[in-house]
């Protein structure tokens, strides 16, 4: 096995912890995010060149507040400490933090007292991302002062003999001008990183890892035909070949020949061992009369878990369960950040797992969604889908809103046929993350050819976003709209009424339901 460099993240419950490990990797560093507080023999054992801390919602002085193995500062090692990781820095090693007289939050100018260092190459002022209500008012013994705000007079500090550095805004967001410099500075300049983590090497290693954990055995998995699924089934495929069993299901409310394409793709295309499932039936008929969102996503999740298990039975081989689990799964389901409100649920096949006693196959819970991607053009997957826009696990049922039907479903898929054939005729489907037209439970009075009717309204939505902890809505140009709501109210039949969604997340969510 190939050996990357590594750095260690130590997450102290930012909203931001996992862009951080993202930032890393960008760099062809590899990173992991671990819990702030994991043993200093676990910080051994993964042999990292550096350490990052991340920022977090607590006060170093507060009860219970997270804090890392205080042996962490006698390993020798670099260590960058974000915001929050920055206060523990400085609290562990003799300094002060304070309560601010004012919170600094959003942006803020950063500047500099001092060019060398982990701020290297930055300009004399530049916009940074605040997030803080502590501050450092004491930097520890041999530190100096790198950069100041308005609200920080310690907004970046350094000691170069332990190779210790602070800074006080979030390097990791966009919102910070200059945050890419900064880690490089720290992986490569400091740390002395090689950039040696690509996904040809990752194939390579991952193949290598299914085929010892799988051995002889057999492999299972569902298949949604979206990016994760796909390129789990290429590779474990790749890894043993017709050992591994596709189960596609075709749940009934799937974009218009979803079914078909999936098929092709990985079949014909990618020669997947795949089975076809029509269960559309049994998933339409438990969801009829069912209009709340979460009942409909608990009806779906529960449909495949029975369907699955009844085709999982026939084969009767299989030992592993194969999951296209990512990264940021990982750190939500791992990270100790304390309560926080659920705002839907997943549609997932963890249920699977206790009644089913198959042992989990993973081989991409180490990578985030854009890596997912670069994976798959190594593998070969088709461009279209590699870079096709997320698709929910509860489909097009999520997407109509109100009753599900046959009917309204068949209205939704021509909707969202043209919506996406027009924009990506505009050259414009790879600007936008995430696109896809809504049904709404509503009527509206229109007219005709000189009649009156009274049919359906479509809602349509387009956002960016880099990682959809928030998203723009984009801004599409009129004439684009234009072809859209023209094609949809003339060749759609039960429908009337085109309108733009210009909302936000937050406060809204991407999808609407």
């Amino acid at each position: 096995m190939v050996q990357h460099d590594k750095i260690l993240i130590l997450d102290f419950g930012s909203q931001y912890s996992h862009l951080i490990a993202r930032r890393v990797r960008e760099m062809n560093v590899y990173s992991e995010l671990r819990d702030g507080q994991i043993s200093l023999d676990e910080i051994r054992a993964f042999e990292p060149k550096g350490i990052i801390l991340s920022g977090g919602p607590g006060s170093v002085y507060d009860q219970g507040s997270p804090h890392p193995d205080p042996g962490l500062w006698e390993l020798g090692l670099p260590i960058l400490g974000i915001c929050y990781g920055q206060q523990l820095m400085t609290h562990h090693l003799g300094g002060k933090v304070e309560r601010g007289s004012e919170r600094e939050y959003g942006r803020a100018m950063l500047r500099l007292l001092r060019t060398g260092e982990i701020l290297q190459g930055m300009p004399q002022e530049s916009v940074v991302w605040m997030s803080h209500g502590d501050r450092v008012t004491e930097p520890p013994q041999g530190f100096r002062v790198l950069a100041i705000s308005d609200n920080a007079p310690f907004a970046a500090i350094g000691d170069t003999t332990r190779n210790f550095f602070g800074l006080q805004f979030h390097p990791e967001v966009t919102h910070t001008q200059r945050g890419g410099p900064i880690f490089e500075r720290f992986l490569i300049g400091i740390c002395r990183c090689k950039r040696d983590w690509r996904m040809g090497s990752y194939i390579e290693e991952s193949v290598a890892q299914i085929r010892a954990q799988v051995g002889d055995g057999h492999v299972i998995g569902g298949i949604s035909g979206g990016v994760d699924s796909t390129v789990a089934a290429v590779l474990t495929s790749k890894a043993i070949g017709d050992r591994f069993t596709a189960i596609f299901v075709d749940n009934g409310v799937l974009r218009k020949d979803e079914g078909k394409k999936v098929m092709e793709r990985l079949h014909e295309k990618l020669h997947v061992r795949i089975q076809h499932v029509d269960a559309s039936k049994r998933f339409l008929d438990a969801l009829k009369g069912v209009t709340d969102p979460e009942e409909k996503r608990k009806v779906i999740g529960n449909m495949f878990i029975h369907v699955f298990e009844d085709e999982a039975k026939k084969l009767g081989e299989a030992q592993f369960l194969l999951q296209g689990t990512l990264y940021p799964d990982v750190i939500e389901s791992t990270s100790h950040k304390g309560p926080s409100a659920t705002i839907k649920s997943h549609h997932n096949v963890g249920g699977l797992l206790e009644n089913m006693r198959l042992e989990l196959v993973e081989p991409l819970r180490l990578l985030f969604k854009d890596e997912v991607r670069a994976l798959g053009r190594e593998l070969g997957v088709d461009a279209t889908l590699v870079s096709r826009h997320p698709f929910p696990g509860p489909g097009l049922a999520v997407r109509c809103l109100g009753e599900i039907t046959q009917e309204r479903l068949d209205v939704l898929r021509e909707a969202d046929r043209i919506y996406i054939e027009e924009i990506r005729k505009a050259g414009l489907y790879d600007q936008i993350a995430q696109a896809f037209a809504v049904l709404l439970p509503c009527r509206t009075v229109g007219v005709m050819g000189d009649n009156r009717t009274y049919e359906e309204v479509i809602a349509l939505r387009a956002v960016t976003s880099t990682d959809f902890m928030t998203a723009d809505w984009y801004q599409m140009p009129y004439d684009v709209l234009q072809s859209c709501s023209n094609r949809i109210i003339n060749e759609v039949s039960g429908v009337n009424r085109v309108v733009y969604d210009v909302s936000s997340k937050p406060p809204a969510t991407v999808e609407w339901e």
